[in-house]
């Protein structure tokens, strides 16, 4: 009989435990109470790691998160370093409630699955030499590194999300031959790129980069997620548009470009720009005219804003601009920002540099997958130049530029929504 007692007060006292974990949820605030914007985002990953949903509460207190409470999650908070809440279920409902009234500009976004993440990185590049590999190194979220050789051999259905390091997919090796044809460290990169083009069968990197782009192209034309930084969303466009045309200076690859280039491009093959120029000067530190004047821009002066979209008829911008600031340090990289005017219609302008043929956040669609590109190479560093020592973001938890990148990263993880009619 005692035996019998005991176990029903366990029973009883599992029931009150499970009772308690279900009738609590865990608030955190993104607004600029939030100690740790960045690490925030780790902390709804590892939820979705234990098959947790996550609310991602548009439009609320800076982009809040909340889910159902447990012990392990309130201690991972804590070790991060994350601001939080522990709420009552009534206090809960009361959020969802507001944020999801028809009269606000508000909603509810259901994060259900952890999303699997790759970085197109060089397996030579430094670590701090890319601000998603930061992002994403000190959110704690784990990612796969691949490159050419990974996309060619056909992994990247494998993902639902790729993030393109700042590459140049023209095969002009970043246009910084004029700078460092003599460096040891360009000279490397050139050797490593032919030797790896040889390696999958291309005669030039030229060619090598296309079959890379076109593999990226594939993928979210397919359902896949991409954001590229920096030169990445300008040389993949270039290279699109120029399938079948030498447009390399013959200082890069040995061979004669052709002379009516520009004349032969096909804007119809790229994701987000049309009608662009193309520099073929290899003393030229440009690519294209996509990018934005590099001379006379002032830090102090240099910012762009956000622009505000209905949270719940246009649920995806929205969440890939949540922030506690809608005004933005502007910062500057190979590709600093994209002339409006260059920009495809049906691409949507996230953000722009006020006054100025300047956007710096843009999103897009191709088939069933969408891509983002966003300008400029550390959202925390100015002027990034070559060996310039890392970002430390334990300086920075509560960066606005670097929280655009994590949308993009939780992006994915999001619950389709119904269409709106």
């Amino acid at each position: 009989m005692r035996i019998i007692r005991k176990s029903i007060f366990l029973f009883a006292l599992l029931l009150t435990f499970s009772f308690a974990a279900k009738s609590a949820h865990i608030f955190i605030p993104m607004d600029n109470t939030q100690s740790n914007h960045l690490k925030a985002y780790g902390i709804a990953f590892y939820v979705l790691t234990y098959d947790v949903e996550v609310s991602w509460l548009l439009n609320y207190r800076g982009g809040s998160f909340m889910f159902p409470h447990h012990s392990r999650f309130e201690r991972e908070l804590a070790i991060r370093g994350v601001s939080f809440q522990v709420i009552a279920d009534l206090q809960a409902a009361s959020i969802i409630n507001e944020v999801t009234h028809p009269d606000v500009n508000m909603e509810e976004i259901v994060l259900h699955k952890v999303p699997k993440i790759a970085v197109y990185t060089p397996p030579h590049s430094l670590p701090w030499d890319d601000a998603v590999t930061l992002a994403l190194t000190y959110a704690e979220i784990p990612y796969d590194a691949i490159y050419d050789e990974e996309v060619l051999a056909g992994v990247l259905p494998l993902y639902d999300w790729l993030h393109v390091h700042h590459e140049d997919f023209t095969g002009q090796f970043g246009k910084f031959w004029a700078a460092y044809r003599n460096a040891p460290w360009y000279q490397r990169d050139v050797q490593l790129a032919e030797e790896m083009a040889r390696k999958q069968g291309f005669n030039r990197v030229a060619d090598l980069k296309l079959a890379v782009a076109r593999s990226i192209q594939q993928f979210v034309a397919g359902g896949g997620y991409m954001f590229a930084m920096c030169s990445a969303p300008e040389s993949l466009d270039i290279a699109l548009a120029a399938e079948g045309v030498d447009i390399v200076h013959e200082v890069f690859d040995g061979t004669p470009m052709d002379p009516n280039a520009q004349d032969k491009l096909d804007f119809n093959r790229t994701f987000a720009f049309q009608n662009f120029q193309i520099v073929t000067n290899p003393f030229e530190y440009a690519k294209s005219d996509i990018d934005v004047p590099k001379t006379g821009r002032d830090q102090r002066t240099d910012f762009f804003s956000l622009f505000e979209f209905s949270a719940k008829w246009d649920p995806v911008p929205t969440m890939l601009t949540q922030n506690h600031e809608t005004l933005i340090k502007g910062f500057m990289g190979q590709t600093t920002a994209f002339k409006k005017h260059l920009v495809k219609p049906t691409v949507t302008i996230m953000g722009e540099t006020r006054g100025k043929n300047e956007a710096r956040y843009i999103h897009g669609t191709l088939g069933k997958g969408t891509f983002t590109f966003y300008g400029g190479h550390d959202p925390e560093d100015y002027r990034h130049f070559v060996g310039d020592p890392p970002t430390d973001l334990n300086l920075f938890p509560n960066s606005p530029g670097y929280r655009l990148i994590l949308n993009n990263v939780l992006f994915p993880a999001a619950r389709k929504q119904k269409q709106k009619t």
